[in-house]
């Protein structure tokens, strides 16, 4: 598997805002993230949310970006639209659900599928809730604490037009880009599914 994003945002544009104007809150690419065994990734919404939380972190395949994009004819929307943490390649991250496994030393435990929501139509296409049945990504616990890295290069603020970032935002992230880390693509699983 190997991390080709990683993304926090610090409060929530669609979680429990159904009924409700999604929210601005900016999605900013990092090139590394803290895990927190039982909490989640420091700075993202999701951090200690409630005891054992199933979404401490979230995951999404990018081989399932690409195919919305071909799909729905889809250019210039990033993967950020879909308010994962991880963006991932070469794993089907379905069969990692019930799973135990670990990617760049951290340990997680696959909870669940990562559901797409009818705001995926907004964020990224219509028809994309529809598209990503099966697909959403995965829902995981974190098991143990450390330090994952993406292959991007520096830290980045993602959005789409519909969510426009104030420019005092924009500015700050101008002013502070980081330089690139390097990238481990290691990581293993086991095969015991727990109950």
């Amino acid at each position: 598997m190997q991390i080709l994003h990683i993304y926090i945002s610090p409060e929530h544009n669609f979680f429990g805002h159904h009924g409700q104007p999604a929210g601005e809150a900016p999605v900013i690419e990092v090139s590394e993230a803290e895990c927190v065994a039982g909490k989640g990734l420091v700075g993202d919404r999701f951090f200690g949310w409630k005891e054992d939380y199933k979404g401490q972190v979230t995951f999404f395949e990018h081989e399932q970006y690409e195919c919305l994009c071909e799909k729905f004819s889809v250019m210039g929307v990033p993967p950020s639209a879909f308010r994962r943490n991880i963006i991932t390649k070469g794993v089907d991250l379905n069969t990692l659900i019930g799973v135990e496994f670990e990617v760049q030393g951290v340990r997680f435990l696959g909870a669940q599928e990562c559901s797409p929501c009818h705001w995926m139509n907004q964020a990224f296409a219509e028809g994309a809730e529809a598209a990503l049945k099966d697909h959403g990504g995965l829902r995981a616990k974190i098991l143990s604490d450390g330090i994952l890295r993406s292959a991007g290069a520096g830290a980045r603020v993602s959005n789409s037009p519909d969510f426009p970032l104030p420019a005092s935002l924009r500015e700050a992230m101008r002013a502070g880009a980081a330089s690139p880390v390097a990238q481990s693509g290691e990581w293993s699983a086991t095969h015991s599914r727990s109950s």
